[in-house]
């Protein structure tokens, strides 16, 4: 097994806040995340796929058709996006980089498949910041 990986930026803002608590339990909770005005970061996504090279290509996956997959089904849906507000995939959820993880798997799982008879998804790594991540395996 091989395990192969694209790294992909962008940038997104979003609000942590639980419609259901007050303001003030938001902000104990969620500190400045919770902030009316909404809080941006530099996020940082890799998607790490496995399989077995094709015999043919010497490829798990071609990467362009990994990078193309990201771009189309994610990166242009979320960047210089507010995650809370324009993103449709988001619409209805808390914004935390946990579920925010879990959706993007949702979206690129089977277009991945899809376009490889051999190749799955194996990882997501969310960056929020240099020192916060994310890391998610399909698995709920």
């Amino acid at each position: 097994m091989v395990y192969v990986s694209r790294k992909e930026h962008f940038n997104a803002a979003h609000r942590l806040y639980n419609l259901s608590w007050s303001e003030v339990k938001n902000r104990e909770v969620f500190g400045p995340c919770a902030n009316v005005n909404w809080h941006g970061h530099n996020f940082e996504l890799i998607v790490t796929v496995k399989g077995k090279p094709d015999p043919d290509t010497g490829f798990v996956i071609d990467l362009k058709v990994l990078g193309d997959i990201i771009k189309q089904e994610v990166i242009e849906k979320v960047d210089h996006k507010n995650l809370n507000l324009d993103v449709d995939f988001m619409q209805g959820k808390m914004a935390s980089c946990e579920i925010f993880v879990m959706e993007i798997w949702k979206i690129l799982a089977p277009k991945i498949s899809a376009v490889s008879a051999t190749a799955k998804l194996h990882s997501l790594q969310l960056y929020e910041t240099q020192k916060n991540f994310v890391e998610y395996f399909g698995e709920e």
